[in-house]
């Protein structure tokens, strides 16, 4: 079987790769496909940014929502469009493969960007505006088939997100070939440049996108991301010739519950000693759809290696598949996923801290002086645009400088481990939360010291720039927790699942944006009896956000302790082809 290599002389031949998994190998350079697939994000990118980034500006002064609803309904639709993406892996997996999944998610997220478009622009489904922006606001209500209408097509967006996202990272990273050191090496690479993509594509969206909506309109504001979303399929079409499509290899959730069925039917046999470090054994009918990248057997969860044991009744199910027994394979990759689950449950804290750059954020800007100069006025929303400046500016630094040093004097392949890094981001983003708690309490006082306190319309005499530490704390953040959580939910997914690890990664902002919904509105059940004491108050000037701030940035600290146990206990994914084991 001929190898892969990073040449432009392939052929499409339809062979396998050395990972076992059917490959459509065409004219392709790895470096040129991934551009592609890196522009592509970055429309993608614009177009969500033009979306989710001004959004909870459009429910309050649009829509007319009070403020807790306005940020617990963007977290509702956050958590959905981050959680859609396990839809997305398991129909790129299973079923379409990557290529056609990303064809098919882009053309509804296409058509859910046509449709929020028309709700602004159309006078039949545009929502009644509120002129005077103030709590008597609230009152006001558009009908309810234009409040559906502009959900529905909401949510459209979150499901062609859904098959989008998982899929196109995957694809991008599949690009590279792990046998080929140096193309394991562009691939190491390849996640920070990834990122960097995706921040340059928010960048353009949260300054002119969100100026473009609060000085002309929400009609162009919306209309041009359709048109940006429609310009990325036609790019990722373009660069059809120089892709490496990896064909679907099989359901993965078919294979986890496999494994435990087989179990299941094996639980009063003894666990088989089985000698650690040793290949896992793969059955020779099942070279197709198994990863040839084979993974080495290991101590954790023993209970699972009954599945391997054979038996009488194993023999008679030779023409079918065979519920009660599986490859060591098989079970190795299912213990991957046992022991990945407590550090995705611990990074979820992230993603709550991540929610409030899109909500409370923003609409503390709003009340603060905006002006640069005497005419231009910035929107609080483009302030998010701070955060994607620091990742475009740390990415490079930390790809080209920070990981050669860092490797020389750790030894280690990216310079500290994945783990390692997820948890240094972890510790900036509790950082984070302090400063915009501090910086919460002095615009209060500044709104108290000027008379403002009870006028909710009224521009605060504080510039909207005393917001930008915890914006660039936001950025440092992501470079090393959202950097680092891709790849590590990518890399030690089984090579079966990628799709999946991409999935995995984009829950955790998912999950994380629920759990901030769902605190958010307990808070407010709890606290807002007394308009003196409501955490959430339609008058931002009377709530107390800054307790909010301490205690997410308390939640993190806890958090962060648990992560620091579990990462020094956790072992990384070793298969045959492992050069280095990474050192936790």
């Amino acid at each position: 079987m001929e190898e892969l290599h990073s040449s432009d002389e392939f052929v499409k031949d339809g062979s396998v790769d050395l990972h076992g998994q059917s490959v459509i190998r065409v004219q392709t350079g790895t470096w040129k496909a991934s551009l592609f697939i890196i522009g592509v994000e970055l429309a993608e990118r614009f177009a969500y940014a033009g979306i989710s980034s001004n959004l909870i500006i459009y429910l309050t002064s649009v829509l007319n929502e009070s403020t807790a609803t306005a940020a617990s309904n963007v977290n509702m639709w956050s958590g959905v469009q981050y959680i859609l993406p396990f839809l997305g892996a398991f129909v790129a997996d299973s079923y379409l493969g990557r290529y056609w999944t990303i064809i098919a998610a882009s053309l509804v997220y296409l058509i859910g960007l046509i449709l929020v478009t028309l709700s602004a622009s159309l006078g039949s489904l545009k929502p009644s505006v509120c002129k005077y922006k103030s709590e008597s606001c609230s009152r006001l209500r558009s009908s309810q088939f234009k409040i559906v209408f502009f959900f529905f097509s909401l949510y459209l967006i979150a499901l062609g997100s859904g098959g989008h996202k998982p899929s196109l990272q995957a694809f991008g990273a599949d690009q590279f070939d792990d046998e080929n050191p140096k193309e394991k090496q562009h691939k190491i690479s390849f996640f920070n440049w990834w990122y960097f993509g995706i921040c340059l594509g928010t960048l353009a969206g949260v300054t002119v996108l969100v100026y473009i909506q609060d000085n002309i309109g929400w009609g162009v504001g919306y209309g041009i991301p359709a048109a940006t979303m429609a310009m990325s399929i036609l790019v990722f079409l373009c660069g059809t010739r120089f892709y490496r499509n990896k064909l679907p290899g099989g359901s993965p959730l078919t294979r986890v519950i496999h494994v435990f069925v087989a179990t299941f039917y094996k639980r009063n046999a003894p666990i088989p000693f089985r000698e650690q470090n040793q290949l896992a054994s793969i059955q020779e009918e099942e070279v197709l759809t198994e990863s040839r990248r084979q993974l080495l057997l290991t101590n954790e969860f023993r209970f699972l290696d009954k599945a391997t044991i054979e038996d009488e009744l194993d023999f008679e199910c030779k023409t079918a598949r065979n519920w009660r027994l599986c490859t060591a394979q098989q079970v190795e990759e299912v213990k991957l996923l046992l022991g990945m689950l407590p550090i995705w449950m611990a990074c979820l804290m992230y993603g709550v801290v991540f929610a409030q750059s899109s909500t409370f954020f923003t609409k503390q800007g709003s009340t603060m002086d905006r002006k640069i100069g005497r005419h231009f006025v910035i929107p609080s929303a483009s302030m998010q645009c701070f955060i994607s400046i620091s990742i475009i500016l740390l990415v490079p630094v930390y790809d080209r400088i920070f990981v050669p040093v860092a490797k020389r004097l750790s030894g280690n392949e990216r310079g500290i481990t994945l783990l390692q890094r997820i948890g240094t981001g972890m510790f900036i983003s509790a950082i984070s939360m302090i400063v915009a708690a501090g910086i919460e309490i002095k615009r209060v006082k500044a709104a108290m010291d000027s008379g403002l306190i009870d006028v909710p319309s009224a521009t605060i005499p504080m510039s909207i720039f005393w917001l930008l530490p915890q914006y660039v704390l936001f950025g440092i953040a992501d470079v090393f927790t959202m950097v680092g959580m891709q790849e590590y939910f990518y890399d030690q997914m089984p090579d079966t699942m990628k799709s999946l690890g991409i999935a995995v990664y984009l829950s955790v902002i998912g999950v994380g944006s629920f759990l901030s919904s769902i605190l958010i509105l307990v808070i407010e059940k709890a606290t807002c009896g007394k308009q003196e004491h409501c955490w959430f108050a339609n008058n931002l000037n009377r709530s107390h956000l800054s307790y909010f701030y301490w205690l997410l940035a308390s939640l993190s600290l806890f958090n962060l302790g648990i992560f620091m146990t579990l990462a020094s206990c956790y072992k990384y994914k070793k298969t045959a082809s492992t050069d280095t084991e990474n050192a936790t």
